[in-house]
């Protein structure tokens, strides 16, 4: 069923928002339904807003081209008769919302007629795209008598795109939105300049108005001035105030350590950049003030928020402690306690959290869902954020993907999602979590994974498992719902043996086939010109000091981990591969499930040929170099074997091996290259070893 596609076809997909013949006819309506007639009539007031507007003009286009229905927009609140569907705010109707009279809140009605009633445009606009999935779900223009209210649980939802690096095409915020996403984010280094070039921010954030989205900018600013500095303020007026002056409809920036870092007096730090940590050559020993709680970052934030709120009194200043989670508790949490007033506090909700398998310690590096979270960091600093009445904000990446497997458009592990999603809302009721970002650079994609948070993500609450059900038997088949789930658990399970460490997510896992295997590691991985991360994965596998227990001690386990998960994976495909009627979407699962196991795989190998170098360099005897040589030999054959059956996998999904940030990293042709790379260590590397036998 899947054709080959040239690279960036995906964003063909993309951009088709409703899926086509929805719709089965041998479906019949229940009494307690309203069946939409053909023709229907969807009713907004003359003086309707551009979300209401946009929405029922999506509304018409969804029912024309999934339920194949004729349908036509009206304005004028008293021509509705029965029969319509009328979307409205309350203010328009003089309706009365109750519990739903909040932001995106709304009420839908079904009767004689549908009355989607929203507390604002973007409730309205937000009735609308449930209202669609309900269609959906049910597979026919039926919809149940009754009432049914929503509101959501967070926001904003901060999304990056997922289309290619701060590129917003109307068809992608469009998709956004229906996602139940709210918000999305911009790379900013200067006015309408991002990592890319040149970005007109004032028309990105235009279109994403009628899709009721804000935008936030993402800061890329460099801060060379000490707030105490003279020259200080009209420095940052040059940045912050400019870009809030220029673009006065932005909704908020994100500053996060790493990217913002600032020369600080705290005592603890250097002082310098981190990319310019040195003194004479020589590492200065401290760390640099992006990954340290600094005692004036307080400074900072009200120097930033005096120049930024000049021109946008209500912008939303979110303030990202990323990059210090390894840092002590004390000190993070005493610079919480001295943040200025009206500033949004992010902390991301896995990261740094240490855990046992077996005898060893592992520690999540980075984004991962291998555990689910809470970890102590962000508890620690949810707990500050409360006593002290900052909004509480996190990095959860629950658009669908994390840093575990680099170049997927979503991690398809629904119930270790849903492990997360019930601890989110724990910390929502206890700590007051009211705001996420749900990716990072590399981006947005639409799944079923996210149409589950949308749900799950609002109120009245769901039961996570239910609304999963009803998902995958619309997205996969309800006759495959039995084979599907099974793999969703077997995959959910095989996502926890991964291990979270930067030897993984900046290494194979990162890539996946493509990573290379050679001996002396002086390859250089080939790069777009163009790309905003250039050497974000690295080209031989190592150790980095992160607090876990040492690589060559942890490595069997770590080994004994993946192999479980690959066989995890490769239960669930073969259960699916063994539904007999499979729909696109199905196929495009197993085809992603397929590439997942390769990289497993690959992860593996890259752990081997590690163990295998290291075995090289301490070898006594002619003997040992030999057999070391040897399975050096048999190891990267069967990789470029795992290469060469990767290879049809990504040719069939453009977007497998893609990256917003990097671009194309395991496409044919990186894979291609990979192949060249590995055979170069079989023509050259080992026979220059196996030479010195000879003497």
């Amino acid at each position: 069923m899947l054709q080959i596609e040239k690279n960036y076809d995906f964003r063909k997909r993309m951009s088709e928002i409703h899926d086509k013949n929805v719709r089965d006819n041998a479906l019949v309506c229940s009494a307690d339904e309203l069946e939409l007639e053909d023709g229907v009539r969807i009713v907004v007031s003359e003086n309707a807003g551009e979300v209401i507007v946009t929405a029922a003009r999506d509304l018409s286009e969804y029912l024309f081209v999934s339920m194949n229905m004729a349908s036509a927009v009206v304005k004028g609140l008293d021509k509705a008769a029965s029969g319509d569907i009328v979307i409205a705010t309350a203010d328009e109707t003089g309706e009365e919302l109750g519990e739903y009279a909040v932001y995106k809140g709304e009420v839908t009605t079904v009767d004689g007629c549908v009355r989607i009633i929203g507390h604002d445009e973007r409730g309205a606009a937000f009735g609308v795209y449930l209202l669609e999935d309900m269609m959906t779900f049910r597979k026919a223009p039926y919809i149940k008598k009754g009432v049914h209210p929503r509101k959501p649980m967070y926001s904003p939802q901060m999304v990056h795109s997922g289309y290619g690096l701060d590129e917003y095409p109307d068809e992608h915020l469009s998709a956004i939105a229906h996602e139940g996403r709210d918000a999305i984010l911009i790379f900013v280094k200067d006015v309408d300049k991002t990592p890319y070039g040149y970005l007109d921010f004032n028309d990105v954030i235009r279109r994403a108005k009628k899709y009721g989205l804000d935008v936030y900018a993402y800061s890329y600013f460099r801060s060379e001035l000490h707030p105490d500095e003279e020259g200080a303020e009209a420095y940052y007026e040059g940045q912050y105030g400019k870009l809030f002056r220029q673009c006065p409809e932005l909704k908020g920036v994100t500053l996060v350590g790493e990217s913002i870092e600032f020369p600080s007096k705290d005592p603890h730090v250097s002082g310098k950049n981190h990319r310019e940590n040195v003194v004479d050559g020589i590492p200065t020993g401290k760390t640099s003030p992006g990954w340290y709680p600094c005692c004036d970052y307080p400074k900072y934030l009200e120097l930033l928020k005096k120049v930024i709120f000049k021109y946008n009194p209500d912008a939303d200043i979110v303030f990202w402690t990323y990059n210090w989670g390894y840092q002590p508790e004390e000190a993070r949490v005493a610079l919480i306690d001295n943040i200025p007033e009206k500033i949004s506090l992010q902390a991301t909700f896995e990261m740094f959290e240490s855990y046992k398998v077996g005898d060893i310690t592992q520690r999540c590096a980075d984004y991962t869902l291998s555990f689910c979270g809470p970890g102590k960091y962000f508890t620690s600093e949810a707990k500050a954020a409360k006593r002290n009445g900052i909004k509480l904000y996190s990095m959860t990446n629950t658009g669908g993907l994390t840093w575990d497997i680099g170049v997927i458009p979503y991690e398809p592990f629904p119930y270790q999602w849903i492990r997360r999603y019930k601890e989110m809302e724990k910390a929502h009721d206890e700590w007051g979590l009211q705001g996420l970002m749900e990716s990072h650079h590399y981006g947005f994609y639409p799944s079923f994974i996210s149409k589950l948070s949308k749900w799950v993500f609002s109120e009245p609450r769901v039961v996570p498992e239910e609304i999963l059900e009803t998902i995958l038997k619309s997205e996969f088949g309800a006759e495959n719902i039995q084979k599907v789930d099974k793999a969703m658990r077997l995959w959910s399970e095989g996502i926890t043996k991964y291990q979270p460490t930067n030897g993984d997510q900046y290494g194979a896992f990162r890539v996946g086939p493509s990573y290379p295997f050679n001996i002396v590691p002086n390859i250089k991985i080939p790069q777009f010109e163009y790309a905003m991360f250039k050497s974000i994965c690295f080209p031989a596998y190592n150790d980095y000091p992160n607090g876990v227990t040492y690589a060559p001690i942890r490595l069997k386990t770590e080994i004994e981990q993946l192999t479980e998960m690959r066989a995890l994976i490769d239960e669930g495909i073969e259960s699916m591969e063994s539904a007999e009627v499979k729909n696109e979407k199905l196929e495009r699962l197993i085809n992603m499930g397929k590439f997942i196991s390769h990289t497993v795989t690959s992860g593996i190998n890259a752990k081997r040929m590690y163990r295998l170098r290291n075995r090289l360099h301490a070898v006594e005897t002619r003997e040992e170099l030999s057999t070391v040589l040897d399975e050096m030999e048999e190891l990267i054959k069967a990789e470029i074997k795992n290469a060469e059956e990767t290879i049809p996998l990504v040719e069939v999904d453009s977007r497998l091996g893609w990256e917003p940030s990097m671009e194309y990293m395991t496409d044919k042709t990186r894979i291609e290259w990979k192949i060249r790379a590995c055979e170069y260590t079989l023509r050259s590397e080992i026979p220059a070893h196996r030479n010195t036998l000879k003497f």
